[in-house]
Order: C-alpha cells, then sequence, then structure tokens
C-alpha cells in the first residue's frame, strides 16, 4: 500500500500524502479482522474506501458502534429544541431535571454541552471504574472491552449531580461524558415521549440516515475486537439509559457523510447554532457544541469517539465544503483516528 487514492470520477482524484498513508498502516497493523471504513466528501461528491489487515479490499458499507460522535447528535437535537424555543442554552439544568435541591446552583445547557460546567471526567463512574477503563482501552483487553461500563439510571443520575459542588463560572475545559447525559434526560424532559425515541425519528424522519440508529443489533452491526483479535462483539445500551445520549449511536460511513453534509450545507437552519463559538476547550479546539472547533480555522469541526471495541472519526470543512469519516472495528491507539482523520482533511484541501 503504497499511495492511496480517493476518485471516483465525479470529484478530482486525490492522493493521500505518505504520512497519511503510514497513519493508516499502522491503523490496519497486525489486525486480523480489522475492516477500517475511510471515507472523503468533496462539494457534495463521496467516496468511501474499506481497508483489512493486507490494505485495501472491495468496499463494505458496514455499521460501526460510533461513540462519542453521538454527543453532536445530541446537540443537534438540542438546538432543534432550542430553535423552536422549547429549550434555551442559559437555562440551567434543573429546569429539565425533576428532585434537585432548589437552593442551589446547576450549571446551564451550554457550559454543559461545551464541557465547561465543571463536572468530574470520570462521571458516572467512581474512581476505580475509571482507572480500569483507562487501564484496558491502553491494553486492549478486559471486562470493559465487552461489556459496558456506562449505563446509567435516574438515580445514580441525581447522586452524581447532587455530589457535585459547582459555582457558578465557566470552568476549565473538562471533557465530560456525564455532562451530556444530563443534556440527553433534558431532551427527555421536554420531548415527553423520552430521549431514545425522539433521538430515533430525529435521526430517520429529520436527518433521513439509512442505518444510523440508537443501541446495537446482532444482526446488524459490525463486531468489534480486541488487541488480541479476540471477538468483543457490541456494546449493549439500555433504552432507559440516561447514559445512551452520549456514546449510544450505530452508524455507518455513508450516513456520517451525509450528516456531515447537513451540516456543511445547513439543510435545517438550526444546526447553524451547534457551529459556533461559545467556550474556549483544549489547547488545539474552541468549542461549538460538543464540536471541536480548530483554534485556527473555526469553520474546521471534529469529533472523535470510541466505545470498547471500536474507534471513530467525524470532521468537516464548511468553508471548503468537506468532509472525512474513519471507523475502525478496533480501539486505535489513543489519538490515532483523530490524527488519521485530521491528516486527510488537510491532504483534500491541498
Amino acid at each position: 500500500m503504497e499511495k492511496i487514492v480517493f476518485d471516483n470520477g465525479m470529484i478530482d482524484s486525490v492522493t493521500l500524502n505518505q504520512n497519511t498513508v503510514n497513519l493508516i498502516k499502522k491503523a490496519i497493523k497486525c489486525k486480523k479482522h480489522i475492516k477500517l471504513n475511510i471515507g472523503v466528501m468533496i462539494d457534495n461528491q463521496s467516496v468511501i474506501k474499506t481497508f483489512c489487515k493486507n490494505g485495501e479490499i472491495d468496499y463494505e458499507n458496514n455499521i460501526y458502534e460510533i461513540g462519542s460522535i453521538t454527543k453532536t447528535f445530541t446537540t443537534s437535537l438540542l438546538a432543534k429544541y432550542i430553535s423552536q424555543n422549547q429549550m434555551r442554552l442559559n437555562d440551567s439544568i434543573n429546569n429539565y431535571i425533576p428532585g434537585l435541591d432548589t437552593d442551589k446552583y446547576y450549571p446551564s445547557l451550554q457550559r454543559i454541552a461545551t464541557h465547561t460546567a465543571g463536572y468530574s471526567a470520570f462521571y458516572p463512574l467512581n474512581t476505580w471504574e475509571f482507572a480500569r477503563l483507562g487501564i484496558d482501552m491502553l491494553f486492549g483487553k478486559g471486562k470493559t472491552k465487552k461489556e459496558n461500563p456506562f449505563n446509567m439510571d435516574f438515580n445514580k443520575m441525581l447522586e452524581l449531580i447532587q455530589k457535585s459542588r459547582l459555582k457558578d463560572r465557566d470552568y476549565k475545559w473538562n471533557y465530560s461524558n456525564f455532562g451530556i447525559s444530563l443534556l440527553g434526560y433534558a431532551i427527555n424532559s421536554v420531548s415527553k415521549v423520552g430521549y431514545w425515541n425522539t433521538m430515533q425519528y430525529f435521526l430517520t424522519n429529520e436527518l433521513k440516515l439509512k442505518n444510523t440508529y440508537l443501541g446495537t443489533a446482532n444482526d446488524k452491526n459490525l463486531k468489534g475486537y480486541n488487541s488480541k483479535n479476540e471477538d468483543c462483539g457490541n456494546w449493549q445500551w439500555n433504552e432507559d439509559s440516561i447514559s445512551v445520549s452520549f456514546g449510544g449511536i450505530s452508524s455507518t460511513a455513508e450516513d456520517l457523510l451525509a450528516y456531515a453534509r447537513a451540516h456543511i450545507y445547513e439543510d435545517k437552519d438550526y444546526l447553524a447554532l451547534c457551529h459556533k463559538k461559545y467556550a474556549v476547550g483544549s489547547k488545539k479546539y474552541d468549542m461549538g457544541l460538543a464540536w471541536w472547533l480548530d483554534k485556527r480555522n473555526n469553520n474546521i469541526m471534529v469529533h472523535q469517539g470510541g466505545t470498547g471495541c471500536f474507534s471513530s472519526f467525524l470532521g468537516m470543512d464548511k468553508a471548503n465544503k468537506m468532509a472525512v469519516v474513519v471507523l475502525s472495528n478496533y480501539q486505535l491507539p489513543i489519538g490515532l483516528g483523530l490524527e488519521i482523520g485530521t491528516s486527510i482533511l488537510k491532504d483534500i484541501s491541498v
């Protein structure tokens, strides 16, 4: 695999540079069962390629767990409710969750959606569970590779909210799965039919995605594998799990490029709300609503994700109307999916 060319006869031929090719080689090396799907979209025309451990094979439209890219779907749905004046970004989460102490401060939806609310990065796990998850991800084995550790019920959510002693200020960016769970519960409260049913309707009828849904299906989802090439199956999400809103969607490269297109062209006006800069994020990124905005060019928006044995990346350049998706049924080394995706975005922008 000396070079990789994206060309379907309708877009200008794009050859990835050698550094990008080397990153892809690193991603597939020694992975016996890997199906790495990489797709690019330029001016509404797309090409998707599938790679196994030996290089490119015939394209397969596989369904992957996309992990935290789910967060951008949750904030897209939030933006819809904001545009309908059913929710407001400066609303306190207390407006949507019953049973909280009324004399305490609780963060706004905007702070939660930008990871500046101050919630612990561990939540909804405790310190030991979070450490074990990190070890499992690092070494590619362990119980949490096969079993979803994140399912959380209402009582657990309430306990963690009350446990958090927060002040009315913007905290330093701290990536929070728990925070996006609260957004999901807020949507649950407003929709009256639950987050699961509301999101599924949004995916199918509003975004018109053909193979995107909450949870995993044994007869549809691609199986994940660990670093020992052992079958991990798929993470299971309970329909009443509050945590599903931060990581529970399954999708394909085709659908994610279609989703990126909807954001780029703002097919729904409210999607523009997701792309504004609301807060300072990490060293390299500012924050939209869940989307990470490149500090050097806020038109470039990305998000990555991962579950027990899956890795994902979705990035787009709104100004140049380009998008890239990377999906793997192995948990890639930390940051590799992001590195591949952003490198391809640079290649196709040349």
